[in-house]
C-alpha cells in the first residue's frame, strides 16, 4: 500500500541513514502522534496564562501520588549503577571523548548541546551508530587519531523536546516533530543493535510540562517497539525535571512511563528559566547566587529524590559544567567545587550526577565510591523525612534584589557569544571556565528580560532598561571588532544574535524559547526541495 502523504527531504539526503524504510518509520509516528503533539503544545501556551496561585499538585491525580503500591520497572541492563554519567554533543571527535571517559553512562544530547544544523543531526545519528558498530575513528586536523580505546559506557540519547520541528523533513507540506525525528531514527537504526549488545535504547527525555506529556511519550514507546518488533518494556527514559509545571506531577511523570522509566534528573538551568517564565514578578538574583541549597531549589531536588526512590526508581543529579583551567590553582579550586557539589547531591540520596567534561569524570566518581561503596544506587533511602509543599516549590525570595554590572554584562555576554555560536553549528561553547549551552543560555537572556520588565536596579541603583542592555550588546561588539577575532561569517552571526537577543529580551511577555525562532529563522530547510516518496 503506497504511503497517502508525500515527503518532502531537504538538504542532502544521507542514504545510508535516511533510507526509504528509516523514513517511513518516522511517517508513522509522525501520523499517530503528530496531532496530539500539537494539541498538548497548545496546551502548555493554556497553562501559561494561569494564574500563580494555580501552580499546585493536581487534585485529579491525588490517587496516583496516594497509592504506595505501584513501583516503576526494575533497572534495565546498563542502567543500574549510573554513579557517573557524561553528557555532550554526538559530535565525532566528542563522542570518541565521551565514550573514552570511564563514566558509566554517556547521554548523547541533541537537545540542549547541539545546534541543530541538518549536517549536526544526520551526522550525530552517524556517530551512534558507529560507536555501536565499533568502527568509530576520527582524524583531526594536525594528524591526531581518536580512537574508542575500551569497552563503551551505556549509551542514552536525549532527543530535542516536544516545542520543536525538523524543517527537514516535511509530510504532507507539514514540518515533523523533532523528538520524533531524533527518536524514530535512533530506535530504527540502533535498537537491535543495542539489544545484541546486551543493552537496550535508552533515551533522555528533556522539557516536559505535565504527565500527559509523559503519556505521549510512553505511548510513542509503546508504538514504535510494536512497529520494530522489540519487546515491550525495552525502552528505558529518565525523565529531566526542568520545568516548574513538572515539579508538581513528578509521581504522575513515572506512573505514565513505569514500564519504560528509568528514573528522573533534576536540570538546574532549565528549572530556572520555567520559574522566570511562570512567575514573571518574581525577580531572581543572577544565576551564581542561585545555587541548589537556595530553598526552593533544595525543595525540589529533595521532593525529586524522594519521589523516585518511593516509587524504586533513579535520582540522577545536576551538570558540573566547569571546563578545567590550565592553571594549577584555578583547576584545583574548580574541582574542589565541583567535589563539594557532589557530596551534597550524594548526600541528599542522588544515585548518580552528570559532568560535563571528561576530567571530571574521576572527581564525580571518587565522591559516589566513597558515599556508596560497592553498592550501585542508594534506592533503598526512601527519605522519609522530606516533606515538600507547594508553597515551598515556589518558595522565591523576592523584592530586594539588585544586579551588579559585572552579572549584567556577564548575562548579556554569554548570551549573544553563545548564540551567535549556535547559529554557527557549535551547541556547547566553553565560555569563562564553564561549558554553556542552550540551557545556560535561556537562563541568560530570560535573566535580562525580567530585569528590563521588572527595572531592577544595579547595585549602583540605575534600573535595567533596554537601552543600558542595547549598549551592552554594543560594547561587546566593539570590543570583538577591535580585536579583528571575527571573520566576515561570523561578524554577520553575531549581528544576528544581537538582532534576536534584542528581541527577546523586549517583548512583552519572556518568550518561550530562542532556540525555536533562531532555529526557524537561520537553521530551517531552505525552500528548494527534493521530494522522495516512499512506500509504506
Amino acid at each position: 500500500m503506497g504511503f497517502p502523504e508525500e515527503i518532502t527531504l531537504t538538504g542532502d539526503r544521507h542514504p545510508e541513514i535516511l533510507t526509504d524504510e528509516a523514513l517511513t518509520f518516522i511517517a508513522a509516528l509522525d501520523r499517530e502522534f503528530g496531532a496530539r503533539r500539537v494539541q498538548l503544545l497548545e496546551r502548555r501556551r493554556r497553562r501559561r496564562t494561569t494564574r500563580v496561585d494555580e501552580l499546585d499538585f493536581l487534585n485529579s491525580t491525588r490517587h496516583v501520588r496516594d497509592d504506595p503500591s505501584w513501583q516503576v520497572a526494575p533497572p534495565a541492563p546498563g542502567l543500574l549503577d549510573r554513579r557517573v554519567e557524561i553528557t555532550g554533543p554526538p559530535e565525532r571527535k566528542m563522542t570518541i571523548n565521551a565514550l573514552n571517559s570511564g563514566a558509566r553512562v554517556w547521554m548523547a544530547d541533541f537537545e540542549d548541546a547541539t545546534s541543530p544544523t541538518w549536517e549536526n543531526v544526520i551526522l550525530g545519528q552517524v556517530n551512534l551508530r558507529d560507536a555501536l558498530d565499533g568502527t568509530l575513528d576520527f582524524t583531526a586536523a594536525d594528524g591526531r587519531i581518536y580512537e574508542v580505546k575500551s569497552e563503551i559506557p551505556t549509551i542514552m540519547v536525549r532527543p530535542r523536546g516536544w516545542h520543536l520541528p525538523e524543517c527537514h523533513l516535511r509530510i504532507g507540506g507539514r514540518a515533523v516533530s523533532a523528538s520524533l525525528f531524533d527518536f524514530g531514527l535512533y530506535l530504527f537504526h540502533c535498537g537491535h543493535r543495542q539489544l545484541a549488545r546486551g543493552s537496550g535504547p535508552y533515551f533522555y527525555l528533556p522539557k516536559l510540562e505535565s504527565h500527559l506529556e509523559a503519556r505521549l511519550w510512553n505511548d510513542v514507546f509503546v508504538f514504535a517497539q510494536d512497529h520494530l518488533g522489540i519487546p515491550r518494556g525495552t525502552i528505558r527514559a529518565t525523565v529531566l525535571i526542568e520545568t516548574v509545571n513538572a515539579a508538581f506531577e513528578m509521581d504522575e511523570i513515572l506512573y505514565e512511563l513505569r514500564e519504560h522509566s528509568a528514573g528522573l534528573n533534576a536540570g538546574r538551568w532549565d528549572y530556572l528559566f520555567s520559574m522566570i517564565k511562570n512567575r514573571p514578578d518574581v525577580v531572581l538574583p543572577e544565576r551564581s547566587q542561585v545555587t541548589m541549597t537556595t530553598p526552593f531549589m533544595r525543595a525540589y531536588t529533595e521532593l525529586l529524590v524522594k519521589t523516585c526512590h518511593r516509587r524504586g526508581a533513579h535520582a540522577i543529579g545536576g551538570m558540573a559544567a566547569v571546563v578545567p583551567s590550565r592553571d594549577p590553582v584555578a583547576a584545583k579550586r574548580a574541582l574542589n567545587q565541583v567535589r563539594q557539589d557532589k557530596r551534597r547531591e550524594v548526600g541528599d540520596g542522588f544515585d548518580g550526577s552528570w559532568v560535563a567534561h571528561p576530567a571530571l569524570v574521576a572527581t564525580c566518581r571518587e565522591v559516589f565510591d566513597q558515599w556508596l561503596a560497592a553498592e550501585p544506587h542508594q534506592i533503598v533511602r526512601k527519605r522519609d523525612d522530606v516533606r515538600v509543599t507547594a508553597a515551598q516549590l515556589l518558595q522565591v525570595r523576592s523584592g530586594g534584589v539588585t544586579v551588579s554590572e559585572v552579572a549584567l554584562r556577564t548575562n548579556v555576554s554569554v548570551a549573544l557569544r553563545y548564540i551567535a555560536a549556535w547559529l554557527g553549528g557549535r551547541g556547547a561553547v566553553a565560555l569563562n571556565g564553564l561549558m554553556e549551552d542552550a540551557a545556560t543560555a535561556e537562563i541568560c537572556r530570560a535573566q535580562l528580560w525580567q530585569w528590563i520588565t521588572n527595572g531592577t536596579p544595579t547595585d549602583d541603583g540605575i534600573p535595567v532598561t533596554a537601552a543600558l542592555v542595547t549598549r551592552m550588546l554594543r560594547e561587546e561588539l566593539d570590543v570583538l571588532a577591535e580585536t579583528g577575532a571575527l571573520d566576515e561569517d561570523e561578524t554577520r552571526r553575531f549581528h544576528q544574535a544581537r538582532t534576536l537577543l534584542t528581541v527577546l529580551t523586549t517583548e512583552r511577555t519572556c518568550p518561550e524559547f530562542l532556540t525555536l525562532p533562531a532555529y526557524l529563522r537561520h537553521l530551517s530547510a531552505a525552500p528548494v526541495a527534493a521530494h522522495a516518496p516512499v512506500a509504506a
